[in-house]
């Protein structure tokens, strides 16, 4: 099965699903321990290939990445510290199961970005779709536009910051971590969260099921002005706090058999 992308025929397996062709292009520009290489005429796979091809076996340690062209999947399961800056928009799932990358993106991303992240930094320049930070486990996603719904969506750990707007179910079944939205936030914030602290600087279009208000802390105070200076965000503004009641922890009261077809 063969298909275009710029100027090159791909092959793909019989599904359409794989690109064949494992071979690596020789397109990058290497200075030292830096790296520069235009994405426009490649697909999706050539570009992971140069991405890991530098990092992995030629010991780059800081890559930039012109005209990415929205495509999906870039930049995923890279799990060495680095440097990866995209210059322009990336499509779904991009930077997702990383471990370690530090992640500029001067466009705006899909779906997903950074999902199942476990450590480093993704920073957007931009707006980011649904599912922003989907599953994060660690390091800090930073979006400075607005985001779609569900954001944090089974969070798990980690820092998500929203410098514009959020959808709906923002921070749906969140598990641990943080997630800091300075701008409004759309209906059911915090629905089924089991635990982790949302904070919001706008309005609230309503709280989820065992979503509510807690009281501010000294710990509150000293994490998000951190994590403002970290990023060159300046001053932080007056933010609300969102936890979870704790009213669907309700294993502990199942019978035995129920307990074995939840757990």
């Amino acid at each position: 099965m063969d298909a275009l992308t710029g100027e090159a025929r791909i092959t793909y397996d019989g599904r359409g699903l794989v690109e064949l062709d494992e071979t690596v292009p020789d397109v990058a520009e290497l200075d030292g321990d830096t790296a520069t290489f235009d994405a426009k005429d490649l697909s999706t796979r050539k570009i992971n290939l140069v991405l890991r091809d530098l990092i992995y076996n030629r010991g780059i340690k800081d890559v930039t990445v012109q005209n990415p062209g929205a495509k999906h999947s870039l930049g995923v399961a890279i799990l060495t510290r680095c440097k990866i800056r995209f210059e322009g928009s990336l499509g779904y799932f991009g930077c997702g199961l990383i471990d370690g990358p530090e992640v500029e993106i001067t466009g705006r991303v899909g779906w997903s970005v950074a999902e199942n992240m476990m450590s480093g930094v993704v920073v957007v320049e931009s707006n980011a779709g649904s599912l922003a930070g989907a599953a994060l486990r660690g390091g800090d996603l930073v979006v400075k536009g607005d985001v779609g719904a569900r954001t944090g969506i089974d969070q798990k750990g980690g820092t998500i910051i929203v410098l514009g707007n959020a959808a709906s179910m923002t921070g749906f079944m969140m598990q641990r971590g943080r997630q800091i939205i300075l701008g409004d936030v759309g209906h059911g914030l915090g629905d089924s969260m089991y635990d982790g602290t949302i904070y919001v600087g706008g309005k609230i279009g309503s709280l989820g099921i065992d979503c509510v208000e807690a009281e501010w802390t000294d710990e509150d105070t000293e994490l998000v002005e951190r994590k403002f200076s970290i990023y060159g965000l300046g001053a932080p503004p007056k933010l609300r706090k969102l936890v979870s009641g704790k009213k669907l922890y309700n294993y502990d009261n199942l019978e035995p058999s129920e307990r074995k077809l939840v757990l």
